[in-house]
């Protein structure tokens, strides 16, 4: 599936042939973190994405009902076309499904915020090993003690996303992603895992460990799982995100991204 492009893969993932998580899945396009929550929740929730906008970059926001996103891509539709979903609700535990279509709704609206996997490929286009690329496992991602700025019923902590480099390419790493605003740019922290109140680096939170070699740094990415953290904390009846590591594949470059700072900037 790597070499196919993201209609292709979308028709995998529509099938349900493909569930599993999408880093290292066609390189070169932007993918996405998706939130779906009810029009009269969808202010707030903008509002904490723009107030925390390094781990929740907004890229587009649909109108309430709208499920087909021809702006993103050819024949995307949210209801389908993510591997796996979590439906979220103030009931309890989330239930994660893989179609989305008997739960939706007309007054849904879909967020889509920027995913690191896009920056995978301009690290790997530099020479940079991503390790949970060659271990072809999801990233690690965790929870910080960093408080996010909250908004309404929306609040959470940071969530981040690891990547071990030498300790010599950290500085390329920070300057590459820097020139990537919208899926979360440059790293937020190098170094001891515990000054994030990050107990065991080989117990994320989501994801999947990844080996740590000797003389290698963890460095530590703002993430889009934020984005569902605050919404699962919002206590609402009824809202969707995608699961972690489990992300829209669009048809927009990422390279159309480079240098972006806001979402009125995009070209969609």
């Amino acid at each position: 599936m790597k070499e196919r492009r993201p209609r292709e893969i979308r028709a995998e993932i529509r099938a349900e042939h493909f569930t599993g998580p999408t880093s290292g899945l066609a390189p070169g396009f932007v993918q996405a973190n998706i939130a779906i929550v009810p029009a009269a929740h969808a202010d707030d929730f903008e509002a904490f994405c723009d107030a925390n906008a390094r781990a929740c970059a907004l890229l587009y926001r649909s109108q309430p009902g709208e499920y087909l996103l021809q702006s993103l891509g050819e024949d995307i539709d949210i209801r389908t076309d993510v591997p796996r979903y979590q439906l979220h609700s103030s009931r309890g535990a989330p239930e994660e499904v893989t179609d989305i279509r008997g739960h939706w709704r007309d007054d849904l609206v879909t967020f889509v915020l920027g995913c690191s996997f896009s920056f995978e490929e301009a690290l790997l286009s530099h020479g940079l090993e991503v390790r949970n690329v060659t271990e072809g496992c999801n990233v690690p991602m965790y929870r910080t003690v960093r408080r996010c700025q909250s908004v309404g019923h929306f609040a959470a902590r940071l969530v981040v996303s690891m990547r071990p480099f030498p300790a010599e390419a950290l500085d390329q790493a920070h300057a590459i992603c820097t020139r990537y605003p919208l899926v979360h740019g440059a790293p937020v922290f190098a170094g001891d895992p515990a000054e994030l109140g990050i107990a065991d680096i080989q117990r994320p939170d989501f994801g999947d460990p990844v080996r740590i070699g000797r003389g290698e740094v963890p460095a530590f990415w703002a993430c889009g799982v934020t984005a569902i953290e605050a919404v699962r904390n919002a206590g609402l009846d009824f809202c969707i995100t995608h699961s972690p590591g489990h992300m829209l594949i669009t048809d927009q470059l990422n390279e159309s991204l480079a240098g972006l700072t806001a979402r009125e900037q995009l070209d969609w």
